[in-house]
């Protein structure tokens, strides 16, 4: 397996992939020039809270993945772009044969693995710590698994949440959902805030599979997620 990392602006790439020579980084320049030109014809792709209707049919593929994400999971396009940004990097290994990948961007991540994995999932909890991991098992379709939280991370978040984890088939639409059910833990009651989380979750449940919610004293799961572990049991290797 071979490790990269690709730093682009706002774009921070850890990649393990089973392609040595994957040109990687130059997709993924054009996509971020694409959105980049894009932008420029129109402001509010970059700054709207809400989804925008894109009227162009003859638009990049980054541009119709975060306009469809964002319209799913009712956030602003830009919700969605550390999420589409992993996607489309997948995808693209996958034309290239890869049968072994990891796309790590900002905490969302698109992956397809033929051997077990363990992701490991950050959410600073004073009692779960960052000493916990989903196990996934060996497939052959890609994953996404993204997060948002109200505490870590450079990404605007209206909620408090410690951590809120998507997990479906489109890393796209997983990080929108997160930032969406995110958005919802307000409360200072921890019960009453991840209650309403989980009723905001049951409105999209077609769109993904499973859904993780941390939030002071108070774990809730959605949907059959994968096996958790405690990552210090278990020895992998950290970009």
């Amino acid at each position: 397996m071979f490790k990269e990392k690709i730093d682009i602006n706002e774009t921070h790439i850890r990649l393990v992939t089973d392609l040595k020579n994957n040109s990687l980084k130059s997709y993924i320049y054009q996509i971020r020039e694409q959105l980049n030109n894009y932008i420029q014809k129109n402001k509010d792709f970059l700054i709207s809270f809400t989804p925008i209707k894109v009227e162009d049919n003859n638009i990049p593929e980054i541009i119709k993945t975060m306009e469809k994400a964002s319209r799913i999971s009712d956030v602003g396009p830009m919700a969605t772009v550390a999420g589409t940004i992993s996607q489309l990097s997948l995808n693209y290994l996958i034309k290239n044969k890869s049968k072994n990948s990891i796309v790590e961007n900002g905490g969302d991540i698109a992956l397809i693995n033929n051997k077990k994995v363990i992701c490991g999932i950050y959410s600073n909890n004073k009692i779960l710590g960052n000493n916990i991991g989903f196990k996934l098992k060996p497939r052959k379709k890609p994953l996404g698994i993204c997060s948002s939280s109200g505490k870590i991370g450079h990404s605007i978040s209206f909620g408090k949440s410690d951590c809120v984890t998507i997990i479906g088939n489109k890393s796209s639409i997983c990080d929108g959902l997160a930032t969406r059910i995110a958005n919802q833990i307000k409360e200072e009651n921890s019960e009453i805030a991840i209650n309403n989380a989980i009723e905001c979750l049951e409105r999209y449940k077609e769109y993904f599979d499973s859904a993780l919610i941390i939030y002071k004293d108070n774990v809730a799961t959605f949907g059959k997620i994968p096996k958790i572990v405690k990552t210090k049991d278990f020895k992998y290797n950290k970009l």
